[in-house]
């Protein structure tokens, strides 16, 4: 890895991370095409990078973590279905990461579910004038079950943020409140994916030197940067035109690395 792969894969990271269109996915794709996706470091690098996503949350949302403990409660149960399943399936899912092919097929289900999406839940949308808080609230039980759909998304190229979306529109939420409340969801996930990466890599051994070390703040600094600006303009495109073109993208994206993968090169992770 060098700079210029760093500086890619964190835009690749902060644009990705809160659109219904797999960051992990984009990330395995485009670091097989760079040659480095084999790499120990660079799979600690993809997972790290998330911080500096995440960060840009807790900018843009500071308010809302300060409004109640049990703002955190909700955060809380919707996460543990991540660590009880993260903890279970770990090897599995280390074995899918290796895989750009699974990325591509499920980049192509997940857009045929996303061109359905608005049209299952569109009544989600609708201003109920006897209970015009109907679309917003979140109980435990939905974070519950929201949290459950989150793990989906390890499966690479599932979408962490598709998954726990569409997860709080079956719960009747509306397309603005499930995909803030994803982003809440991204906080903990994050932190916890990142803290047991690091954890294992310094278990198996490895110790980043000075230029990794490096890389790690550029990729940060950058997602951060550029989650800030993918956020705000995916929840006003979000609530006023829904999903479609994001189905539209996966599926051309999936067929696309389909084509490629049988006709001209193999994916695979070099």
């Amino acid at each position: 890895m060098n700079n210029i792969d760093a500086i890619i894969l964190a835009v690749i990271e902060g644009i990705t991370e809160y659109l219904p269109i797999s960051s992990t996915g984009h990330m395995i794709i485009a670091s097989s095409l760079m040659k480095i996706a084999g790499d120990d470091f660079t799979k600690l690098f993809t997972i790290v990078i998330q911080l500096g996503a995440i960060l840009s949350v807790l900018v843009l949302y500071w308010k809302r973590f300060f409004q109640s403990l049990d703002f955190y409660f909700k955060l809380l149960v919707a996460f543990i279905p991540a660590v009880f399943f993260g903890l279970l399936l770990n090897n599995v899912i280390d074995e899918l990461l290796e895989s750009p092919l699974v990325v591509a097929i499920t980049l192509v289900l997940g857009g045929f579910i996303l061109l359905k999406v608005d049209d299952w839940f569109k009544a989600n949308e609708v201003y109920d004038e006897a209970n015009p808080q109907a679309h917003t609230q979140i109980s435990y039980s939905t974070a519950l079950k929201i949290g459950l759909f989150q793990c989906l998304a390890m499966v690479p190229g599932t979408s962490r943020s598709g998954a726990s979306i569409i997860g709080g529109m079956t719960q009747k939420l509306n397309r603005k409140t499930a995909a803030e409340f994803s982003f809440f969801l991204a906080v903990p996930t994050m932190f916890g994916a990142t803290a047991k990466k690091l954890y294992d890599y310094y278990q198996a051994g490895f110790v980043l030197n000075s230029d990794q070390i490096n890389y790690l703040i550029i990729g940060n600094v950058v997602a951060f940067i550029v989650a800030l600006i993918a956020i705000k303009s995916f929840i006003d495109y979000l609530s006023k035109r829904g999903f479609k073109i994001f189905g539209y993208y996966r599926i051309i994206l999936g067929v696309s690395l389909l084509l490629i993968h049988y006709f001209i090169y193999p994916l695979t992770i070099v």
